[in-house]
């Protein structure tokens, strides 16, 4: 009897139907048009002038970044640029999303706007995770 019960346990750990598949992810929301672009996909090696160079082909580019690395001062393989006009800016991510830069292909979309920070985190106190806490067995 106990064999019987192991082996029904046994066999419905390892089946298929106890396990579901995982969830596809949610696709992100597309960010409202805007001069501002995201560019990602970039090589450690891409500049901040040859972003510009390669965006200033499509309309009048009034900023461009490459994100780098503090230590190293290698890309972190994004950056951002923003053009003069919404118009300008369509025709950059038309002209440059999958295309190639430096050997890799980029992906170029609409900034999103930064999220305000967490109200919540900046006013609770901070969190001790060493010691022993006030009031149990260790501090009297």
């Amino acid at each position: 009897m106990a064999a019987a019960v192991a082996r029904s346990g046994f066999r419905r750990m390892f089946s298929v139907s106890a396990f579901a598949p995982p969830k596809a992810p949610a696709p992100r929301p597309q960010a409202d048009p805007s001069p501002n672009l995201f560019v990602s996909g970039l090589s450690k090696r891409t500049t901040t002038e040859g972003l510009r160079d390669a965006f200033a082909k499509f309309g009048e580019v009034v900023h461009a970044r490459v994100v780098t690395d503090r230590v190293s001062g290698f890309s972190k393989g994004f950056g951002f640029v923003r053009y003069a006009t919404t118009e300008e800016a369509t025709k950059g991510i038309e002209g440059m999303d999958g295309k190639f830069l430096d050997g890799w292909v980029i992906f170029a979309e609409y900034a999103r706007p930064r999220a305000p920070p967490e109200q919540a985190e900046m006013n609770s106190p901070p969190q001790q995770s060493w010691g022993a806490s006030p009031g149990s067995w260790g501090s009297q």
